[in-house]
Parts: structure tokens; C-alpha cells; sequence
């Protein structure tokens, strides 16, 4: 399939405390402290997803990403404002319906480890089904939002904030987590897009040190409305949770460092290394 790529990143990243700019701009080698170094986390993203034509949403500190990537061919979409997930993939809407391909990958800008083999397997799937997530299961779900399947459908995905206030027994069959990365067919996403925009989420947040009601999108919404038509949902799984590690706060930096570092080691070792 003639694939095209939208990269979600233009969140603020607040939990990387002292940090002020994209967090996908974050070293992967770090050199003056965590925050300095080289191979920024979206360059290892862009080196991994399949050949095609790429979007960016950006929001905060857009004009970094836009000198940091330049003469990389991207396309910049902004997001007005931080309306959530699918929000961001309302607003790269023109590059959606404009761009001649037959699949659509959607990934995120701070999971810098998924493999290109992975992307391609997601790709695969899509011959059998409409959207394709990826999952994954932890050693603790956290606030991860969780897939309800049966057989290979995912019928849809269930948010922490609902799935934690289930009884034990129904949360123990919730073994599923959520990447938040997906494929899905073009034409399917095109014939969606409608529909994710009617279905906004009112969501309480803090700004400025104040409680505000702030309508959000979210991408998990396509996986309900596209079974509610039967249309095929299907999921992969990856079998290291680490390949779609969010970095998110500096532990989960140090950590992907550290991974990135014993990878980069592995390649200049070489296989018959002692």
C-alpha cells in the first residue's frame, strides 16, 4: 500500500519538568545533561516509518521543530489549539484528503522505538481491516487506556478514567493496552473525519492555575463509530512493551537514552562481536 504518515506533536509535554521546548526534540544521546545532546527523539520516529509523504502537527514550540527539520521534505500542520488527539488529526485534514495514497499511519512524536517492521505489520493488516491499533501488555496498565476485543475485532477502546471503576473481575479481562498508534484505510479515515468532529468531549483542565471546560477529540472515538458500521477493527501486538514507551517525564528520558545507548552499541559491535 502507498502509505503517508501524520506525527502527532504539538503538546506542551508539562511533565518534563525544566523543559520548556518539544519534547520530541529531546536527545536520544545525551551530552550536556538529559535535555542537551544529539539525535532528537522525532529524528529516530521519521528514520523508522515507512517511505511516503509526512505530516507534523505542531503547536507548541512549533518554530523549533520547523528549523530543526529543515529540508526534510515535511509537511506542517498546525493545530490551533490543544483540543486532543483527534483534534490534531482534524487538523491535518487537507493533507489527508489531498495526498494520493491507499493507508494512513498516525503515530506519536515522543515513542520513538517503534520498529519499522512493526509500522509495516500494521500496514499488512489493513488488507483484512479498516483500522488497525496497536497494543501492548504491561507489567502495570496504569492510566493506559485498554482495548475491549473479541476474537481479532477491537470493539473499542476504554479509557482509564472509566475502565479503573470497573469490579476486579471485568478489569483482569482488560489485559490490552493502547499504543495510541494506528493504521486505517484512507477512504475510511476520509468518511470518519465528519464524524469525529461531531463527537467532541467536554474535559475539565487546569490553565493558568485555573479549572477550565475544554471541548477535546479523541482518535479513539473512530475505533467505536467504525465498528458501530462493521467495519473490521483489528490490533497488533508488540511483545516489548519498551518498542512503545511514551517519553514523557525525564525518568522515561533517561530510560529511552539508556535503550537508545545499548542499541546504538549493539549496532557498532556488530554480530560476532565477543
Amino acid at each position: 500500500m502507498n502509505t503517508i504518515s501524520v506525527i502527532l506533536a504539538a503538546g506542551r509535554g508539562s511533565r518534563m519538568k525544566g523543559y520548556a521546548g518539544n519534547k520530541t526534540l529531546l536527545p536520544l544521546i545525551p551530552e550536556q545533561g538529559p535535555y542537551e545532546g544529539k539525535m532528537p527523539i522525532l529524528f529516530h520516529i521519521l528514520a523508522h516509518l515507512p517511505p511516503g509523504p509526512r505530516a507534523i502537527v505542531v503547536h507548541h514550540a512549533k518554530e523549533d521543530i520547523v528549523a530543526a527539520t529543515k529540508g526534510l521534505s515535511l509537511v506542517y500542520v498546525d493545530q490551533p489549539e490543544l483540543n486532543g488527539t483527534g483534534g490534531a488529526l482534524l487538523a491535518a485534514t487537507e493533507f489527508v484528503k489531498t495526498r494520493a495514497a491507499d493507508s494512513i499511519l498516525i503515530t506519536m512524536g515522543d515513542v520513538p522505538f517503534v520498529r519499522p517492521e512493526t509500522y509495516l505489520s500494521m500496514i499488512e493488516r489493513l488488507q483484512d481491516h479498516a483500522l488497525v491499533v496497536l497494543g501492548f501488555t504491561p507489567e502495570s496498565r496504569r492510566q493506559y487506556g485498554v482495548l475491549e476485543t473479541a476474537d481479532d475485532q477491537v470493539i473499542r477502546i476504554i479509557e482509564w478514567k472509566y475502565w479503573s471503576a470497573y469490579p476486579e473481575e471485568r478489569k483482569r479481562e482488560l489485559c490490552i493496552c493502547n499504543s495510541g498508534i494506528y493504521a486505517i484505510r484512507r477512504e475510511a479515515l476520509v468518511r470518519h473525519l465528519p464524524v469525529l468532529a461531531s463527537r467532541p468531549h467536554v474535559v475539565q483542565k487546569e490553565v493558568h492555575g485555573r479549572l477550565k471546560n475544554i471541548q477535546e477529540y479523541f482518535i479513539t472515538d473512530l475505533v467505536e463509530t467504525m465498528h458501530e458500521e462493521r467495519l473490521s477493527v483489528g490490533y497488533i501486538m508488540v511483545e516489548d512493551e519498551e518498542e512503545v514507551m511514551g517519553v514523557d517525564d525525564l525518568q522515561a528520558l533517561q530510560r529511552a537514552q539508556k535503550r537508545y545507548q545499548r542499541s546504538a552499541g549493539r549496532r557498532e559491535d556488530g554480530p560476532c562481536s565477543a
